[in-house]
């Protein structure tokens, strides 16, 4: 059974400038460039055989960086995309209150209860994202990094952790921020994060 190290994208300047990034092309921050190289230094000593990312540009580059360092190629699987919520993309919080009234409210007190006709839940969110981990866990490849986003990996480690997902906004994750998922022969998932 692999190991499965997550990592969340490097910095964005939507994270700095608290704006929900969503899907749209954000771009690594040059910080985050130099905070994701400095985190492909350490994962040296992972002996990482593949690496699978979101296909958005954020996470795409994130992998790349880290590839060019461990000499790998990069993967892209849309099972590691991040939450469909299009009229909120490059919104920021305050935009979001203003606009969509209690959309965002409701997000923040009760992310289990979320739900946007058209729009993806969190529950929806877990669910592919937890397939496609499944699916890496039936590889027989030892170390597999995977490079996704916040909500993503919260969904994932809420799952392996069994936790409810009303228990989203406990799971702290910032940006290049490592969780290790690793399968043992009893079949029992570990989650070990890496703040």
């Amino acid at each position: 059974m692999p190991t499965i190290h997550l990592i969340r994208h490097g910095l964005t300047s939507a994270n700095l400038e608290k704006r929900f990034a969503g899907r749209s092309n954000e771009p690594l921050h040059n910080d985050g460039i130099r905070q994701i190289k400095e985190l492909a230094a350490k994962l040296k000593t992972k002996q990482i055989s593949r690496i699978i990312t979101g296909p958005l540009p954020r996470t795409r580059k994130t992998g790349e960086i880290i590839a060019k360092i461990l000499e790998l190629g990069v993967e892209s699987n849309d099972g590691f995309n991040e939450i469909f919520l299009p009229h909120w993309d490059r919104l920021t919080k305050k935009e979001i209150r203003d606009r969509f009234g209690n959309e965002y409210p409701t997000w923040l007190d009760d992310p289990a209860g979320f739900s946007i006709a058209g729009c993806e839940t969190i529950k929806n969110v877990q669910t592919r994202a937890l397939h496609c981990m499944e699916k890496l866990f039936s590889d027989p490849d030892d170390q597999i990094l995977v490079v996704t986003h916040l909500i993503v990996a919260r969904a994932l480690v809420l799952h392996y952790r069994n936790q409810p997902i009303d228990e989203f906004r406990s799971i702290t994750i910032n940006n290049g921020d490592l969780t290790t998922f690793q399968r043992k022969n009893d079949g029992i998932t570990t989650v070990t994060m890496t703040i």
